[in-house]
């Protein structure tokens, strides 16, 4: 397998050395960048498998990193970190099209194994599967160029909602609980249900006529959620 290479953005100098000791631990390539502007340059020249991203930073902040990498349809997996653990602030992250939120201080281990998840569930939908193309109803998931359809129109997804969408997508009329999401499609054993509530309504806004009243991304009241395609 090809070595990780991974864009490490804060402005702390020890907090940099901690995590790019860790990574380089598991034979990952890390380069650094001190502030966003320079994450947003980096980001010009190269490609990275992982963003780690600090929220806060002076001039170009984690946020103003995030919000441009995505509308320039930049869909590589962000980790962001951030000293504040208010529930707000890590749902305004996931809103912006974060894949995980890191609250500090962390565990190098927790840490290690969050950016391992994020890589390899990535590296395998950009894989594909025998089947390159998933059809239902208005929607195509196209696993090779990761990409989602309705109607032939892109839906914009981030890669963790892409995830969640492809997964829905494979199992139409299927109920799952937010268990069940979080350890079938993202391998995680601690649930937030507040966190599968920002994805869902996240997809909702994007394939939905009406978000307000589903027509494809239903919610089984004191189950869970089903696609019906």
């Amino acid at each position: 397998m090809n070595t990780e290479k991974i864009l490490l953005v804060d402005d702390e100098r020890a907090i940099r050395l901690a995590v790019r000791t860790a990574l380089t631990r598991e034979g990952m390539q890390v380069t650094e960048a001190s502030d966003g502007s320079e994450a947003l340059e980096l980001l010009k020249k190269q490609q990275f498998h992982l963003v780690i991203l600090d929220v806060m930073m002076e001039h170009v902040g984690g946020y103003e990193v995030l919000q441009a990498m995505r509308a320039a349809g930049d869909h590589t997996p962000v980790m962001m970190l951030s000293g504040k653990s208010d529930e707000m602030d890590q749902v305004l992250g996931l809103g912006f099209g974060a894949d995980s939120y890191l609250t500090k201080p962390f565990h190098t281990a927790v840490l290690i194994q969050t950016v391992k998840a994020l890589i390899r569930r990535s590296q395998i939908y950009s894989q594909g599967g025998a089947e390159s193309e998933i059809r239902k109803g208005p929607f195509t998931v196209d696993t090779l160029k990761m990409e989602c359809l309705k109607n032939g129109e892109p839906l914009n997804f981030t890669a963790r909602e892409m995830t969640l969408f492809r997964f829905l997508m494979e199992h139409p009329g299927q109920v799952f609980t937010k268990e069940q999401l979080y350890t079938q499609v993202w391998n995680e054993a601690v649930v937030d249900d507040n966190t599968i509530t920002v994805y869902v309504k996240r997809i909702r806004n994007k394939i939905e006529d009406d978000p307000k009243q589903p027509q494809y991304l239903k919610t089984v009241r004191g189950i869970g959620y089903m696609l019906s395609v």
